[in-house]
C-alpha cells in the first residue's frame, strides 16, 4: 500500500503535489488545509484522512478532528498537527507512525521504534524553507518515508 502525506497546504494544492500523489492508495493531511476545496481535490486523487490544523477555524473546518489515529495497510498512524500537542505516548500505543505538520520543515525521526513524520509545507512557501510532500510504501517489515522537494516559485 502506498501512502501520500502532505501537510499546511494553506489553501494551495501545488499541480506537483497533484502529481507527485497520483497512484497513492491513501492520503493523510496533516492540517493547516486553508480550504475544504483541497480536500475535495485530494479525494478525486485517494480516499482521504485530514485533520484540522491552527489556521483552519472556519465553519467547515469543524468536520475534521484535532487527532486522529488511523489503521492503514496493518500499520497505526497518528496525526497532530502541532507534535509539541501529542497527548499519548504513542509506543505504549501501539503507534507505528507519528505524522505532524506546523512546522514547515520536512523531518523523520525513529524514536522507540516509532517514526515521527513530518511532510514539511506543500503550500505557500515560507521562509526559504523547500516545499516537500512525503511518501510511503508500507511493507511487513518497515515504514520507509521518502521526503519528496516539489520545487516550485
Amino acid at each position: 500500500m502506498r501512502i501520500g502525506i502532505i501537510s499546511d497546504t494553506h489553501g494551495l494544492l501545488r499541480p506537483e503535489a497533484e502529481q507527485r500523489l497520483g497512484g497513492v492508495d491513501h492520503i493523510i493531511h496533516a492540517g493547516d488545509i486553508g480550504r475544504p476545496e483541497i480536500i475535495d481535490h485530494l479525494r478525486a486523487i485517494a480516499p482521504v484522512t485530514a485533520i484540522r490544523g491552527n489556521i483552519d477555524g472556519a465553519d467547515w473546518a469543524k468536520a475534521y478532528p484535532a487527532t486522529v489515529t488511523v489503521v492503514l495497510g496493518g500499520r497505526c498512524f497518528h496525526v497532530v498537527h502541532d507534535v509539541h500537542d501529542l497527548t499519548i505516548d504513542p509506543a505504549a500505543e501501539g503507534i507505528d507512525m507519528v505524522v505532524s505538520g506546523h512546522s514547515h520543515r520536512a523531518r523523520i525521526e525513529t524514536r522507540d521504534r516509532v517514526v515521527y513524520l513530518n511532510p514539511g509545507s506543500a503550500g505557500p512557501r515560507r521562509f526559504k524553507l523547500p516545499i516537500t510532500l512525503a511518501t510511503l510504501d508500507i511493507s511487513s517489515s518497515s515504514l520507509p518515508p521518502v521526503i519528496h522537494d516539489l520545487g516550485g516559485g
